[in-house]
């Protein structure tokens, strides 16, 4: 799999077209960077640019556009509602693909290191990368913020991490590191700048100050008005989204908008979020209102709608949704391939893909159809009286595919990793004994997959058999289809794991997954015949 890292730096001009353009430009034309947004504030005077790529292309575009904002940015005639303390301000890098924690750490101390040895700048360590407590987040680093920064460089606790401990005048400092994924996000307040920040005061985690905290954790936010638009805003960094979401934020901000008498009109998001974000606004406005959405992009859409996203300028999820805007992952896996292809591959002389996929896409055809069925049913006249039943039963199908799914690549990846434990030098004892244990690692793994693969089909049975006669009579043969499709699934898995478990050196662990298998398959034949007869005597 190829390594993805995702950087975000934040420049500090947001209003001359021909800097953001050449800082841009630097980034976009480094090797191996793909640029995703550039995104320029007029009131902020701050550009997000996002770009990704593998972790040497990162560092190299994130210095590639320090060094253009070196000759473009004066932070001496700088001036714009957001806080900031240099030329690039923060440098953030966070892991997408492929790629941990920790080597995006080592990306961010190779980047921080390269840039003050080249421009002779500061740079602080935050987040993830950072080793001190005190110095961990943004706003206890920008304390002060460029105004202050000569008199913090002083102080011996406020050593940069790399560089000179001297005020540049023209560049100020820089800070980055590795963090969470930070949504930027704006609620946009029909008031004045003042009602905004009341809102920011009483939502951010830092409230009022230590004796009057906020409502909203992992949450920073102040109120700004915002000239080009002519509204206010609670301008908000939500460090955590799985802490505080994106649909809490806005709601909560109406709900203190409403208290003074204020008009929300929507939000907007700067730079890209994850799709995971507005995946949960929309399963909370799915939830609250009742509403029966499966298809990710309606998701997508609705949650658009509801917070307004489009309320500034046209929110494009095909531009703005980092997953949306990612390269394909390397060619080769083998649910991505044409039917035809992936038929050829099963059909060559290779172990690999062997039964073990072909099990798995069974499951998931299977799955596919129950769910074509259900979606058959539901909203038709004829069955409306079976709506309820179909929004519970539906989900159970259309959720589990795309497990089934991964399982058709997942089958012939961990037989990959056992065939290169195989081949692993034995030459010395060392050798051998590691060589073993991989061996045996490999085992594992090739057995835990088709031992899955027969859980989830496990999971389907009881939820079939409530769909079985209830379903449009119409599309009897496609559940007939489906039930087969399953219990030849399960029974295909279990064969995959009886021959991987021969090798096994653990007799218990054989034991117990061999009794574990042979009862799922057991099951799965007792529940197709049990199923097939239901449908086989329906008549309407």
């Amino acid at each position: 799999m190829s390594k993805i890292v995702e950087c975000v730096p934040n420049f500090s001009e947001g209003r001359d077209k021909s800097v953001i353009d050449a800082i841009s430009s630097a980034i976009g034309g480094t090797a191996g960077v793909t640029l995703l947004d550039v995104d320029p504030g007029q009131s902020t005077n701050r550009t997000v640019v996002t770009f990704v790529g593998d972790p040497e292309a990162v560092v190299e575009g994130a210095l590639n556009g320090a060094r253009a904002a070196h000759r473009l940015i004066n932070m001496a005639q700088h001036s714009g509602q957001t806080s900031r303390m240099g030329a690039l301000d923060v440098c953030p890098l966070h892991p997408v693909r492929g790629v941990t924690e920790q080597e995006c750490i080592q990306c961010s101390k190779r980047f921080g290191e390269r840039l003050a040895q080249e421009l002779g700048v500061p740079v602080f360590l935050y987040g993830a990368a950072s080793s001190r407590d005190y110095r961990r987040t943004m706003p206890q680093i920008r304390a002060g913020e460029y105004e202050g920064l000569r008199e913090r460089l002083a102080e011996a606790r406020w050593t940069p991490d790399f560089g000179p401990a001297e005020f540049v005048p023209g560049w100020g400092a820089t800070v980055t590191g590795v963090r969470k994924f930070l949504i930027a996000y704006n609620v946009n307040v029909l008031g004045t700048k003042e009602q905004a920040h009341r809102i920011a005061l009483n939502i951010r985690e830092g409230g009022r100050g230590a004796d009057a905290p906020g409502r909203l954790q992992c949450c920073q936010a102040i109120g700004w008005y915002l000239e080009e638009a002519d509204l206010a805003q609670v301008s908000i960094n939500l460090t955590d989204y799985d802490v505080t979401p994106i649909h809490v934020a806005f709601e909560e901000c109406r709900t203190d908008a409403e208290a003074l008498r204020l008009a929300v009109a929507g939000s907007e998001v700067v730079g890209l979020l994850p799709l995971a974000a507005l995946l949960q606004a929309a399963d909370h406005y799915i939830q609250k209102e009742s509403l029966f959405i499966l298809e990710e992009r309606q998701k997508v859409r609705l949650a658009i709608d509801r917070l307004g996203l489009s309320s500034i300028a046209p929110f494009d999820p095909d531009q703005r949704i980092i997953e949306y805007r990612l390269p394909a992952p390397a060619a080769g896996r083998l649910a991505a391939l044409p039917v035809s292809q992936f038929v050829r591959q099963v059909a060559a002389r290779s172990a690999a893909p062997g039964g073990g996929s072909v099990a798995a896409l069974c499951a998931a055809l299977g799955a596919g159809l129950a769910s074509m069925v259900g979606r058959m049913t539901y909203g038709k006249r004829q069955w409306e009286h079976l709506d309820t039943e179909m929004r519970r039963l539906i989900p159970v199908f259309h959720n589990i595919v795309d497990g089934l799914v991964a399982a058709i690549d997942d089958d012939t990846s961990a037989f990959n990793d056992y065939m290169a434990a195989l081949k692993l030098a034995r030459s010395t004892p060392e050798e051998a004994t590691a060589r073993a244990a991989a061996m045996q690692a490999g085992l594992r793994s090739a057995v835990a997959v088709p031992l899955g693969l027969m859980r989830r089909i496990q999971q389907l049975w009881q939820p079939l058999a409530e769909l079985a006669p209830l379903g449009n009579i119409a599309t009897k043969s496609d559940l007939q289809v489906a039930v087969r499709c399953l219990e030849t699934a399960s029974w295909g898995a279990l064969h995959n794991v009886a021959i991987n478990l021969d090798d096994v050196e653990d007799a218990q662990f054989r034991q117990q997954t061999l009794q574990e298998a042979e009862q799922l398959a057991s099951e799965a034949t007792s529940n197709s015949r049990q199923l097939l007869q239901v449908l086989e005597a329906r008549r309407q």
